[in-house]
């Protein structure tokens, strides 16, 4: 082995550990699991298009539990939706807020009429003889 050979053994073995470590680098990269963008909710209702809302926040003032404030994030299909519906405004916040303010009112108009239903007031019934016979009942 002259000394040429120990020149040439060097830079095959620095061109081996180079090849490993590449090879090392691709099974380290196939080991990791593929990183692949997964589509979000959004973005899947869209392509199928269908209408997608989704609440991403509710905060509560500390100060007063009775306010507090909503946040939303929802795509055109929704927003078509409530413009065939009749909503207007100038921004699409604008008609997702006349919408939820709507969902709200129907939810205290239930609440209510529930409520009108179980006072005790209202299951009493009063009649009134209106004379020949007949009555109202009320």
């Amino acid at each position: 082995m002259g000394i040429f050979d120990l020149f040439k053994r060097k830079e095959k073995v620095s061109e081996t550990a180079v090849s490993n470590e590449n090879v090392d680098k691709d099974i380290k990269k196939s080991a990791e699991p593929t990183k692949s963008k997964k589509k979000s909710e959004k973005e899947l209702a869209t392509e199928r298009g269908e209408p997608y809302i989704e609440i991403l926040r509710m905060d509560v003032n500390p100060n007063d539990i009775n306010t507090g404030a909503f946040e939303f994030d929802w795509n055109d299909k929704f927003v078509a939706n409530l413009i065939r519906a009749g909503y207007q405004g100038k921004t699409d916040a604008d008609l997702v807020d006349q919408w939820f303010q709507n969902v709200c009112r129907n939810v205290v108009l239930e609440t209510y009429e529930q409520y009108e239903a179980m006072n005790n007031d209202s299951r009493y019934m009063q009649s009134r003889d209106l004379g020949d016979g007949r009555r109202e009942i009320g």
